[in-house]
């Protein structure tokens, strides 16, 4: 990792790792305020008298509907403004907002709370991929990207083991009383405990992280063109085939972990008798470990074949991902026996972790720095809307609707894995030609320049 860059004009590689460290730290606080909820499902059906399809909107809807909406004015302001204050702002934002998530007293308080979740959580991808690029050349982005992106799944992971461990402790005490506040069910004490390590990452970012000077800049006449929003939006649309077709194949990937994310606790709780503690120690160090070697393997792979000039790679490995958790994750949900479900679910998140870090290395690559931000902000826009919208809620749909048996859960599992596993294949495979025209036009700029 700290090899000397072959490049001017980058930082110190031991300075730059640091920021990345930062950085993967913000984005696991983020999946643990985010996904923390998922462990604590029946709790909260049962103290606001709520079901799965409801529960499912808490998960998915209600985090993602500002979330997708400011992500793209957002990446516009990392694209001009300080990346840095931004993400401190927006680390502060959903802390804050996740501590009010333990104030919910109905559906509808807590649905709001997870919106300012979503609103402070938005801040954050658009501005640090692109503080990324900017402190290490673009030969050596991946594996970088895949380490940062690796918060997604240890941050999951630690959601359900800190969440599991902290609802396991706090449901010893018959009655939680706070000062000012009141009494409390275990399941909101949780909440304020895991919304106090954000503001401690705000301040060790304020005070020891740079805004990095930006490279790869559209140049006129020795001045860095700044284009209007017009224009920005008319290099995407003028490239929608390759834009398009990528953010949705790695969309409708993302929606599988999503899915898994959001009931494979249940599963678990309802068909195998396990308590939250037991199956949030279990499935969070799986995520954790697992889900991280797939996203950092993702990095390191696409890495070695873009050097030797295999640039399809991005999506081809994404495409193997999507089989293989097809592959595991049926079975993972249907076998009758816990420990024999858990040794299929292994390789199953490991093969969903793969393409998590190569959907924004794979943006990065075909897109001009000063137009970065606002590109992987559209990216969060649509991955946010179809994955955490449809992820959550097309299993619980299918539980409450077709089989209408909340013991059923297991059987929506392995027919939601299986019609989006497909999909995405085919659009991700769709997606590889005009994705190498958007690669060859890029390389060819670069030559010229």
């Amino acid at each position: 990792m700290n090899t000397a860059q072959s490049e001017p004009g980058y930082p110190n590689p031991a300075y730059a790792w640091y920021v990345v460290v930062i950085l993967f730290l913000a984005y696991t606080l983020a999946y643990i305020d985010r996904q923390v909820i998922a462990l604590l499902v029946e709790p909260i059906k049962r103290d606001l008298q709520i079901n799965d399809t409801q529960i499912s909107l808490l998960q998915g809807f209600a985090f993602v509907i500002f979330y997708t909406i400011t992500g793209i004015p957002l990446g516009c302001l990392a694209d001009r403004k300080n990346r840095r204050l931004i993400i401190a702002a927006g680390i502060l934002l959903w802390s804050i907002m996740t501590a009010v998530c333990g104030l919910a007293r109905n559906f509808w308080s807590l649905f709001a709370a997870r919106v300012g979740v979503g609103i402070g959580e938005a801040c954050l991808s658009p501005a640090a991929y692109s503080m990324i690029a900017d402190l290490f050349p673009k030969a050596k982005r991946g594996v970088p990207i895949s380490f940062y992106a690796m918060g997604v799944y240890c941050g999951a992971g630690m959601a359900f083991i800190v969440g599991g461990f902290v609802i396991e402790l706090v449901s010893r005490a018959e009655e939680i009383v706070l000062p000012v506040i009141g009494v409390v069910h275990p399941w909101q004490m949780t909440f304020f405990i895991v919304g106090i390590p954000g503001l401690i990452l705000v301040a060790i970012m304020l005070l020891t992280v740079k805004e990095p000077p930006r490279h790869e800049l559209v140049m006129a006449g020795g001045v860095v063109q700044q284009l209007s929003f017009r224009d920005s939006a008319g290099y995407f649309f003028s490239r929608w085939r390759t834009y398009g077709l990528a953010y949705l194949g790695y969309s409708l990937k993302a929606t599988l972990s999503y899915g898994y994310f959001a009931w494979i606790p249940s599963m678990y709780i309802r068909t195998f008798g396990w308590s939250a503690g037991k199956i949030g120690l279990v499935f969070g160090l799986i995520v954790a470990v697992l889900g991280t070697l797939g996203i950092l393997l993702g990095g390191i792979l696409v890495d070695r074949m873009v050097a030797r000039g295999r640039y399809d790679s991005y999506l081809k490995i994404s495409v193997y991902g999507a089989i293989g958790a097809m592959l595991f994750g049926i079975p993972a949900v249907l076998v009758p026996n816990p420990y024999l479900s858990l040794l299929f679910l292994c390789p199953t998140i490991a093969c969903l972790g793969t393409s998590v870090g190569l959907a924004p290395g794979a943006i990065n690559f075909i897109t001009p720095n000063e137009l970065r931000g606002l590109a992987i902000g559209a990216y969060v826009f649509v991955v946010a809307l179809i994955s955490i919208s449809c992820g959550p809620t097309s299993v619980a749909l299918i539980t409450d609707y077709v089989y209408r048996d909340p013991n059923a859960i297991r059987y929506s599992l392995a027919i939601f894995t299986l019609g989006f596993g497909i999909i995405a294949c085919c659009v991700l495979l769709l997606g590889i030609k005009p994705f190498l025209g958007s690669v060859d036009e890029m390389l060819a700029k670069e030559t010229r320049t």
